[in-house]
């Protein structure tokens, strides 16, 4: 087909329709009609992509016309850009690339033929470009890009400091020693040379993507992996510690950046998670802000709601244990303030609370552009600090905020790194630790921050170091933890001439008590790489006492430098692209009939093993209501008459005749206009509520995560490494089933989060429904003598159905709970077992043959394992560095 429109439709994601645009070349692509577009593409939303391209495809088209004044009549197809797939392979990718991102298609085959590679291009002079593209527009254009790519190609190499005497060596760069300056990186040379790889992959894969051309489920999943490949995998370097320990300015040394996070003060109480790493796009500094979800913060609402009531009705009683609550009521202060307290939960979702972030609302994020890093602070502090609620009248968001990602330019040091920098443990004590617990999980590196003064005995960075072991243990991803004694420049008033000295000798027996510790943790010793290091940001940044070195921030730069080397993008690609490749050449042939036959028996007789399990953990959770819910009939029965006379027969005498009579007017509800609510339903369940608040939480914790419900779905696994072990030659298969066992998984969990608000409230929902008819008689009185009226009905109402009315109530819940168990099993039982019989059908054919695809990725595999060696000797001579 014709390789113009070939890269056109893969460059506009649209390659699914490649088959399609067979017959289509660059001319009648150009000359589509509204119902032709039609024709080849069905699908209404590709359409409407495609549409937009081919429109702006066009208008471009005007424009480079127009600029080279050309004859209309060679207006249209171009020997230059009907290069077929032969000229594709044999000219320089990096060239090739350029020339379609410019704009410049026409002259691709011109620098074929003159064989201009990469080193070429940047090395060229004005009188060869003049000889190469002889019209005066599409040239001026070709020398405008390319002095941009020489201005960052300098910018890369000011950067990475290389040393003088290397200058000019890469063949990526071409820059002389006049346009280069600075220190040699070690890790610079293989990041240049590992560039091409990682674009020649990339085109490899979208080829093998173009050929999957069928609309199975298994195919839908092999096109989802190969377009996640591009998102990027960066390390995490957690940055962990209490208030004050000093992250922040440990932070800012590190990577050059002084004003970048708050310093200096106890009370910049930092309350979101914020991840720094570079800024590859722009040279600005750029935030993103990501919020959690409508319904999270709705359940946050709800359960604050709850918490508030459960106070007003024990003012009395203390519960220590209750952080979490007392957090819960403090984040929806912070954002209603105390309004929240008399609204509804439908009312504090009204869109009148959001108008200043409306990117929640949408599920988005919200983006900010500064020139400054200090500027860009200033605008994110009412996104990411608790401090700032108090004598502030612009309205505080951290509440609805997940996480914030910083993004810094000129800073190849964070390239393929991204630091967390994670708020003090102290702050609020449990949601802190959750936070710590789950970001621990998907940490390369942590860094433990301490004060020097406290080392040993900061018991929280201890506990961190044991957390760590644990999750390595369970198999996680942690390999360096790096012990940071900071402020080591804080010393007591001594001679100036002694400082120094005091300083490195101090430092000096930090390290050997630190490591002393350490040594008794034998099991983590084994499983994890450890390091202290003793730092001073200040010295760093201003020196004087202390040389750069000696502040030890140099030495943690090195280790970023590691991380960008050793978990570079181009390795992280290239291998997954091995791997699905290598999935999809196995994916063929008869030996799989029995091996799929074999799996699906063994799945299904795990799923029925699962089940079991999650039937079990349900019920438990339904006897611990079942049993809750008893004692609360009872109480109910015994002091629900007491509790509602506080109620009805109201201090204000005569004057709460009208308030009553809108109560029963409007089933038991009423708001007065001073906000002060009346609800009689919730009233009498309030001991069925009572009796089941503290369980309920523990049974449907808000994290989602946890819980006789959700805790045994989230761990749920049904695809499991023994099984991928076992079954090699159909991964791929176990590979799909993964992901949609994660699918259903995440399915279940919001149909439970949704059902559990509806159990919760089907006890005062029934209180209500049974007391219409009581409401009615009481409405229905009026004139002298009224009010006792109404009051007197409602009491003997009660009194005649107090030994149902609570059992009903009981009875709706467990039975609203017992439907939402079997949904859970019915759900998970149908849903999986249908990708099971879709997935391992032996006789699919939909997976075309790659090996030519495969082979090329493997070339590429074998070069980038080949620098493994050079890469451990570099990894010694910094180790011995740092010792």
């Amino acid at each position: 087909m014709d390789s113009f429109v070939y890269t056109k439709l893969l460059e506009w994601g649209l390659e699914q329709w490649i088959g399609t645009f067979q017959e289509i070349d660059e001319q009648k692509l150009c000359c589509l009609e509204e119902h032709e577009i039609d024709h080849l593409i069905t699908k209404t939303g590709p359409r409407a992509k495609f549409k937009k391209h081919l429109k702006e495809l066009k208008s471009q088209r005007k424009c480079d016309i127009e600029m080279r004044s050309e004859d209309p009549s060679d207006v249209g197809v171009s020997s230059y850009t009907c290069l077929n797939s032969k000229a594709l392979c044999t000219m320089d990718t990096f060239v090739y690339n350029k020339l379609l991102e410019w704009g410049l298609e026409k002259w691709i085959g011109t620098f074929q033929e003159k064989e201009i590679d990469e080193q070429k291009l940047c090395c060229l002079e004005e009188h060869e470009i003049d000889h190469l593209i002889t019209k005066t527009g599409p040239r001026a254009k070709f020398k405008k890009h390319l002095k941009e790519l020489k201005s960052q190609r300098k910018c890369d190499i000011e950067m990475r400091s290389e040393d003088p005497s290397d200058v000019g060596v890469s063949s990526y760069t071409c820059l002389n020693s006049k346009e280069s300056a600075g220190e040699y990186s070690p890790c610079a040379d293989v990041c240049d040379a590992e560039d091409v790889i990682l674009k020649n992959a990339k085109r490899i894969m979208k080829r093998a993507e173009a050929k999957l051309r069928d609309d199975t489920e298994l195919v839908r999943f092999l096109r989802d992996e190969i377009t996640n490949m591009e998102i990027e995998k960066r390390e995490l370097v957690g940055v962990f510690g209490q208030t004050g320990a000093g992250k922040s300015s440990l932070i800012n040394a590190v990577i050059g950046e002084n004003d970048l996070l708050p310093t200096g003060s106890l009370a910049a109480c930092t309350t979101v998670m914020i991840k720094v790493e570079a800024n590859a796009q722009r040279k600005q500094y750029e935030a993103d802000i990501e919020f959690i979800t409508e319904m999270e913060w709705e359940d946050e609402l709800w359960s604050a709601q709850n918490l508030y009531e459960d106070e007003d009705d024990d003012e009395n009683d203390e519960d220590e244990n209750d952080d979490e609550g007392n957090d819960l009521i403090e984040k929806i202060s912070a954002f209603y303030g105390d309004i929240w307290k008399t609204k509804s939960v439908k009312n504090l979702m009204d869109r009148k609370y959001f108008r200043e972030v409306p990117e929640f609302l949408h599920s988005g994020k919200k983006k900010m552009l500064c020139k400054t890093a200090k500027e860009l602070m200033e605008k994110i502090a009412r996104f990411t600090r608790s401090d700032l609620n108090e004598g502030n009248k612009s309205r505080c968001f951290w509440p609805l905020v997940k996480c914030v990602t910083v993004r810094v330019p000129n800073k190849n040091l964070l390239k393929h790194v991204t630091l967390v920098d994670l708020p003090g443990k102290g702050d609020r004590n449990k949601s802190r630790d959750q936070m710590w617990k789950k970001i621990i999980d998907s940490c390369s590196t942590l860094w433990i921050v301490t004060n020097m003064n406290r080392a040993v005995a900061d018991r929280d960075a201890w506990d961190i170091l044991k957390s760590a072991c644990d999750l390595v243990e369970s198999g996680g991803i942690c390999q360096n933890i790096h012990f940071i004694c900071t402020k080591t420049d804080d010393v007591d008033e001594r001679p100036e001439s002694e400082v120094q000295q005091y300083i490195l000798e101090r430092n000096a027996s930090a390290k050997k008590l630190v490591n002393k510790n350490i040594e008794k943790c034998v099991n983590l010793k084994k499983h994890l790489r450890i390091d202290c290091f003793t730092v001073s940001s200040r010295e760093f940044l201003k020196p004087k006492y202390l040389q750069q070195k000696e502040t030890e921030i140099p030495q943690l730069r090195e280790v970023l430098e590691m991380l960008n080397m050793f978990q570079g993008q181009t390795f992280s690609y290239v291998n997954k692209a091995r791997e699905i490749l290598s999935l999809m050449k196995e994916a063929h042939g008869e030996h799989l009939v029995e091996q799929c036959k074999n799996l699906c028996v063994e799945i299904k007789e795990i799923l029925k093993e699962k089940i079991s399990n999650i039937r079990t953990s349900m019920h438990r959770a339904y006897t611990i209501f079942d049993k809750c819910l008893t004692k609360g009939v009872e109480n109910s029965r015994c002091f629900c008459q007491g509790r509602l006379q506080k109620i009805i027969h109201n201090e204000s005498g005569s004057a709460f005749h009208s308030t009553l009579k809108c109560v029963v007017e409007n089933r038991g509800i009423h708001r007065s206009k001073h906000g002060d609510l009346i609800d009689l339903n919730s009233t009498l369940s309030s001991f069925l509520t009572k009796s089941i608040n503290e369980d309920f939480r523990k049974i449907f914790p808000n994290d989602g995560k946890s819980g006789h419900f959700y805790g045994v779905i989230h761990n749920l696994s049904l695809v499991t490494g023994l099984l991928m072990q076992k079954y090699k030659t159909i991964e791929l298969q176990l590979r799909f089933l993964k992901a949609e066992e994660d699918k259903l998984k995440v399915r279940l969990i919001k149909i439970i989060r949704n059902r559990k608000k509806m159990i919760y409230s089907s006890l005062t929902q029934t209180v209500e429904e049974t007391m219409q008819e009581c409401y009615k008689k009481a409405a229905a009185f009026s004139g002298q003598g009224s009010l006792d009226k109404m009051r007197l009905t409602i009491e003997n109402y009660i009194e005649d159905v107090k030994d149902t009315i609570f059992d009903d109530a009981k009875e709706a819940m467990l039975n609203q709970l017992k439907q939402l168990m079997e949904d859970v099993v019915t759900i998970l039982s149908e849903t999986f077992q249908k990708s099971v019989e879709l997935s391992l059908r032996a006789d699919d054919s939909s997976i075309p043959d790659i090996s030519n695809e495969f082979e090329e990725v493997m070339k590429h595999y074998n070069d980038l394992m080949s620098t493994e060696g050079d890469a451990d000797l570099l990894l010694s001579d910094l180790d011995m560095d740092m010792s």
